[in-house]
């Protein structure tokens, strides 16, 4: 029993504990990966936030195994949220049990998933709404928690969740709470892509940063003022041209990367002659006159074609009219890329799809060169021009697919498609006759970036008659690439807008069980877990009675 002295020093030191642990809050994250501490790039999002930001989260109600996992920790990512800044308020909400909010998801484009669930050897289907919404002074934005990737398992799908879940709510409370202050410009008059093909993309930039087209007609008639124009802008987008570059436009756009101004080239170095059906049945090299351009800041996008066995399919009809089936093919002509090195724009990204992409070569000079996306090891080149029969290459590609590559065919593989520069260019017109005369010419340019992908189509979306869809889906085969991820990641990189993207490095690990062996032993554990507390707790019992006999007999 304590005496009357020290129950007073007790109770004393309780409340001095207490008094101390509020004046010195501290949170400690003991876990080894570190999920549960925001980066620093997080917490800058709300540091300065005085307003309330509400969150509603729509993981709530009868909820798969798995997707229970991810409900514990949206909520645990949220209370560090909260505990940062008091001004972050959430709920948890069931949308299944609340049609309205169910119907309201639907048309605030928060589309749910369709879950197959697999017990006792019965397959069901579950309708998730996986999305959360944040709402701040009158604005509101959807936040997707689930991702998904090709080819994976439902654990895998719920793991890069987890670990994108920091990224997701971050990246969203940055565009509710901080201006736009950025400009990208998209070049136009080289016969780029129409609007309606690059609408999903730059209608998502919209959020981020201004976006304005340009064109370089006034050259001839100002050439110094074009180029001050098109220094206003951190960004210039070149969308799949199909027309040449002049001199002229060269040099404005080699002025332009000399000033520090970065560029995002999409490129396409093939041209088709089509069939009476539309189909792609000749394919020639194009000329687009940039090659000396890249040749002077380090890469060379060669004319010719890459062949993946690792690529998306194609859907052809069997039959005829009414009787027609659709079926998928395979056709290495589409490569997919899931990224080659361990860079943020790349990393946790769905595979990338191209069509008809070239292969692109580095050269050495001072310029850092990152390949940021290729061809997997199964992969070849074929030169141009080339004859591209669809029936013929389907039924070569079903034998390869059936029977393997030759291996001294597909032994040359892996072609980089995509690659970062960074560093301080020198002018592709260094000790040459400059077409246009401006003060100052720069020799020498300032820090800038550039990403150069061969591919156009790789910005495209697809249409629903005059809609444009979502970047990255293709509704011939109803699947979604990573196209969309992979270009807005490349877009905050050239602007520096690197915060939120380094969030996407942080590697979380979630363990799960083994479905196979909780299929094989679960009558062995089911008894485990009801009898063994009772063994231990007779033993317990047993030896108590045993001991207090022994002491007080």
């Amino acid at each position: 029993m304590l005496n009357n002295k020290q129950l007073i020093y007790t109770v004393v030191g309780i409340i001095l504990i207490n008094i101390i642990g509020t004046i010195f809050y501290k949170r400690f994250d003991l876990t080894q990966d570190q999920r549960y501490s925001l980066s620093n790039s997080a917490k800058k999002t709300i540091a300065n936030v005085d307003s309330p930001i509400f969150i509603d989260v729509f993981l709530e109600g009868d909820l798969p195994i798995e997707f229970k996992k991810l409900h514990v920790e949206v909520k645990q990512l949220l209370k560090e949220f909260e505990a940062f800044n008091s001004n972050i308020k959430f709920k948890f909400v069931d949308p299944v049990n609340e049609n309205d909010d169910a119907a309201s998801l639907v048309k605030f484009g928060a589309q749910p998933a369709q879950i197959e669930i697999k017990q006792n050897g019965k397959i069901s289907v579950q309708q998730i709404f996986p999305w959360a919404i944040a709402s701040f002074k009158g604005n509101y934005l959807k936040i997707p928690l689930l991702k998904n990737q090709l080819g994976i398992t439902a654990n895998e799908r719920i793991t890069n969740s987890i670990q994108n879940l920091e990224y997701a709510f971050a990246n969203v409370f940055n565009q509710l709470t901080h201006p736009k202050s950025r400009k990208v410009a998209v070049l136009k008059g080289n016969g780029e892509l129409d609007d309606k093909y690059i609408a999903d993309f730059f209608s998502t930039l919209r959020n981020y940063y201004f976006i304005a087209p340009f064109t370089l007609d006034s050259i001839a008639k100002s050439p110094a003022k074009t180029l001050q124009q098109i220094s206003e802008f951190d960004l210039l987008v070149i969308a799949r041209p199909t027309e040449r570059f002049t001199e002229n436009e060269k040099y404005i756009l080699d002025q332009y990367i000399m000033s520090g101004g970065s560029t995002l080239w999409l490129l396409d170095m093939v041209e088709f002659a089509n069939d009476n059906l539309g189909n792609p049945n000749f394919a020639f090299a194009m000329d687009l006159n940039l090659t000396d351009l890249f040749f002077k800041y380090g890469v060379r996008v060669n004319s010719n074609l890459v062949k993946d066995l690792y690529s998306a399919p194609k859907l052809l009809a069997n039959g005829n009219e009414r009787e027609s089936q659709y079926s998928r093919y395979p056709w290495f002509y589409n490569p997919l890329s899931n990224g080659s090195a361990k860079h943020p724009i790349v990393t946790n990204i769905d595979g990338v799809k191209f069509e008809y992409a070239s292969s692109i070569d580095t050269l050495p000079n001072t310029i850092k060169k990152t390949i940021l996306l290729n061809s997997s090891p199964i992969s070849k080149t074929v030169g141009l021009p080339k004859e591209i029969n669809i029936s013929k290459e389907i039924m070569a590609n079903l034998k390869m697919v059936n029977e393997g590559p030759n291996p001294e065919e597909f032994n040359k593989g892996e072609f980089p498609l995509a690659v970062l520069l960074e560093g301080t260019f020198k002018s592709a017109y260094l000790n040459r006759l400059k077409p246009l005369k401006i003060e100052p010419h720069l020799e020498i340019g300032k820090e800038a970036k550039m990403v150069i992908i061969s591919d156009g189509s790789i910005i495209k979306n697809q249409l629903q008659g005059e809609r444009p869809l979502e970047l990255g889906f293709d509704k011939w085969t109803n699947t979604f690439y990573g196209n969309k991820e992979f270009l807005l990641n490349t877009v905050n990189y050239l602007l520096d807008d690197k915060g939120l993207i380094n969030i996407r490095t942080k590697n979380i690990s979630i363990p799960f069980l083994d479905p196979i062996k909780i299929s094989e032993n679960r009558s062995f554990w089911k008894w485990a877990n009801l009898l063994l507390p009772l063994v231990i707790l007779t033993v317990f019992v047993l030896l108590f009675n045993y001991f207090r006999k022994k002491k007080y007999t």
